[in-house]
């Protein structure tokens, strides 16, 4: 056996940032910027108003300062998205909307609330501060301001002052494409009708969905019967679509495990047994002409997930050139005791809270491989070092967050 940090590492120098791409702003949407963006316009691009109210010059309101309301000829309108030829003479005002540049000689704008709202002419009676309700020109950004650096992620904020200050595209480090195939005749899709040694396909629909947790586009192909030719046919269908295969089941020592047999028989994946519990059968190599990384998981199901957790996520993390690659750990104790198999990394599936503010964290579930509904309700891994085989309730413990949530 190999360890599960040489297997990663492995993983890991066969992998590298994808190739940047140019993309429209939605379709860069939660990928991770590959340039620098400078504001080629200032933010607000002029002075406007924060308020619908109305424009004054700031002396004409020292009565109401003293107390007493004055009321001021209503010169004209401003509205929103034309540029007036208006200006503030002593003793006017402009009546003006949320947005529209600011008139000349107006340096504070009085909101509607402040006034009786009238319309040729209107009673103050209240004084804003020189300066209030008013949004300057660059306030927020300069022209020439860098407003996103090269690998931030383009989330919904960051995508809309890109567009504010003038871009429609931008350079990112692609999501990679992951196909997902789940292998073995026993299997029949989800909803089918379940026959005699028969179960439903479950792995390409989690492992689908982890990748795309992972930042990953993400494409289900479904089920392939352990038939060599059919199982190559698919791979080669699918070569052209993905910067990544994920497949499961098939790669341990039954006579019917095809994918190890067709992988084998390329020559460029590598099958070790992973001195880990559970997922210790694992493949991974490159195929086709473009070399593209393949992971052959096993079947089982928790052995898949948490073989995805530790080996695939890391490696997709690292296609799209995002920091950190693996999943986040915190140290947690033991709220119950656990064993471990001497020589083995152990992933205990583990349900982690916060009680007396610190990290507190119970085993969920048995210990076997097909159990989704322990895998299901824990939000972390314990991870137990292969040279520890008893961890004592109260013991201090690393746990890998598969979640942000915790109970």
């Amino acid at each position: 056996m190999i360890s599960v940090d040489e297997h990663l590492a492995h993983i890991l120098d066969e992998v590298a940032p994808l190739a940047p791409l140019e993309l429209a702003l939605l379709d860069a949407h939660s990928c991770l910027l590959a340039e620098d963006v400078v504001a080629a316009v200032s933010l607000p691009p002029f002075d406007n108003s924060a308020m619908d109210g109305y424009a004054v010059r700031s002396a004409d309101l020292d009565p109401v300062r003293a107390g007493t309301a004055v009321t001021l000829p209503v010169v004209g309108d401003i509205p929103a998205g034309t540029a007036s030829p208006l200006s503030v003479q002593p003793g006017l005002c402009v009546r003006i909307m949320t947005g529209a540049p600011l008139p000349t000689g107006a340096d504070v704008v009085v909101p509607v609330e402040m006034t009786d709202g009238g319309i040729a002419k209107v009673r103050i009676d209240r004084a804003p501060d020189v300066g209030a309700y008013i949004r300057r020109l660059g306030e927020d950004v300069r022209a020439g301001d860098t407003v996103a650096v090269a690998g931030s992620h383009l989330g919904s904020a960051r995508i809309g002052l890109i567009a504010a200050v003038g871009r429609t595209a931008v350079a990112v480090r692609p999501r990679p494409r992951v196909v997902v195939i789940s292998t073995g005749s026993e299997l029949v899709e989800a909803g089918a009708h379940i026959g005699p040694g028969q179960i439903a396909d479950s792995n390409s629909y989690a492992l689908t969905a982890a990748a795309r947790e992972a930042g990953a586009l993400a494409y289900r192909v479904g089920i392939v019967p352990d038939d060599p030719n059919r199982l190559l046919e698919t791979l080669e269908d699918h070569l052209i679509r993905g910067d990544c295969i994920v497949t499961s089941g098939g790669v341990s020592v039954g006579a019917y495990d095809v994918v190890k047999e067709v992988l084998s028989r390329l020559g460029t994946v590598r099958f070790d047994r992973v001195a880990m519990q559970p997922g210790m059968p694992q493949g991974f190599g490159r195929i086709g002409a473009d070399g593209v990384p393949i992971f052959a998981l096993p079947g089982n199901p928790v052995s898949a997930l948490v073989s995805f957790e530790v080996f695939v996520r890391p490696a997709l993390r690292r296609m799209l050139g995002a920091e950190p690659i693996s999943r986040p750990t915190v140290s947690a104790v033991a709220t119950a005791p656990m064993r471990s198999g001497k020589g083995k990394r152990q992933y205990v599936r583990a349900v982690l809270s916060v009680q007396d503010d610190r990290y507190v964290v119970e085993p969920v579930g048995g210990s076997g491989s097909h159990l989704m509904g322990a895998m299901a309700a824990a939000n972390g891994l314990v991870v137990i070092d292969e040279d520890d085989t008893d961890v004592a309730a109260g013991s201090p413990v690393t746990v890998m967050m598969l979640e942000r949530r915790t109970q």
